[in-house]
């Protein structure tokens, strides 16, 4: 087990680096009026990955040794490897200067980790990154729990066959991710017609409020309640995890483009602040999901899920609002003169 842990900790490292550079080469490539949509296809492979994967793996344990899984995980890597070599473009960048609180505070220090942190004391980008992991606990609890949940209550007992639970909350999240990238950028468009012709970074948020207020708190709310009382069979459960899958996804979207686009010169940090809270959240979700359930109930735990994502909507529903006077509250206060080099 000490092994097992020691080497899942060092596959996270090269799992979440792809993630924050393939979001900030794709803000580099695309320009705002069709960012959230490149977002959105970047974000199948990142989202079908966790919810496929316990359908690949019951597939392989059912018909073949375990061990396979690993040898497809170190296939799957090195056909990444091959396709980013010779399909990835080399961008060069200008270097920039910049006065933002990562270099101003702490003497322009070589340490590049601290921006991260330091960029957290933007309201603007501590909000978003909030709101990242407030969805995330709800996506990693929706995939850490079926099999605690279904295969009981509907007595499955192969992995396979349970395992197959997992293509409703991937399809969904396959359908809300370029579903949502798409709409983002609508969104964007239409805002930018509206003030006549002027940009506005946290315009696109406008387009994922619809997600965390109304698409991810009934399909929750169905999905744990009718599981709790048997209603509906598995037939309504899997319609269920396909809406929240949707929702979530959605959600995400608008978020992730947004946090590309709030501090363009610091895009990467903010990335991957972004990274940083998240899959704390999702970590947390992740453990915390099942011993919730033997507790409370999976009613009550999905709840708590419903209550969390409405917060994070809330965040969000402040950042469309006021996330550019808190930004430029920031700026004034540090002495720094907004050069957003994509205006």
């Amino acid at each position: 087990m000490a092994m097992f842990t020691a080497m899942r900790v060092l596959a996270g490292f090269e799992g979440t680096f792809n993630m924050v550079a393939g979001q900030t080469i794709i803000a580099d490539i695309f320009d705002q009026r069709r960012r959230g949509t490149a977002v959105g296809f970047f974000m199948v492979g990142s989202v079908l990955g966790p919810a496929l994967g316990p359908l690949v793996g019951g597939i392989i344990v059912t018909f073949a040794s375990w061990r396979i899984i690993f040898w497809v995980q170190t296939g799957m890597v090195g056909l990444g490897l091959m396709l980013s070599f010779f399909f990835v473009p080399s961008i060069a960048q200008p270097h920039q200067t910049t006065d933002r609180p990562s270099f101003k505070l702490w003497g322009r220090s070589q340490v590049e980790m601290l921006k991260i942190f330091t960029l957290l004391i933007y309201p603007n980008v501590f909000f978003a990154d909030l709101a990242c992991g407030l969805l995330a606990w709800n996506q990693y609890s929706l995939l850490a729990a079926p099999r605690h949940l279904i295969n009981p209550r509907f007595h499955l007992s192969s992995p396979l066959v349970s395992g197959l639970f997992y293509i409703s909350p991937g399809a969904g999240f396959l359908l809300g991710a370029i579903a949502g990238g798409r709409f983002s950028d609508m969104t964007m468009a239409k805002k930018i017609i509206e003030r006549g012709g002027k940009r506005v970074p946290q315009d696109r948020l406008n387009s994922g409020l619809f997600a965390f207020f109304l698409i991810i708190p009934a399909s929750q709310l169905i999905y744990g309640w009718c599981l709790q009382y048997d209603v509906g069979g598995l037939a309504l459960a899997i319609v269920a995890a396909f809406f929240t899958g949707v929702g979530l996804m959605a959600a995400f979207s608008s978020l992730n483009t947004y946090c590309a686009e709030a501090i363009p010169e610091q895009r990467t940090a903010v990335i991957a602040s972004k990274y940083f809270v998240q899959y704390i959240f999702g970590a947390s979700g992740n453990a915390a999901i099942v011993p919730l359930i033997d507790s409370i109930g999976i009613g009550l735990a999905a709840t708590i899920g419903v209550i969390l994502c409405i917060c994070g909507g809330v965040l969000v529903w402040m950042l469309a609002k006021h996330g550019g006077a808190m930004q430029a509250f920031i700026d004034t206060k540090l002495g720094h003169v907004d050069t957003d080099d994509e205006k």
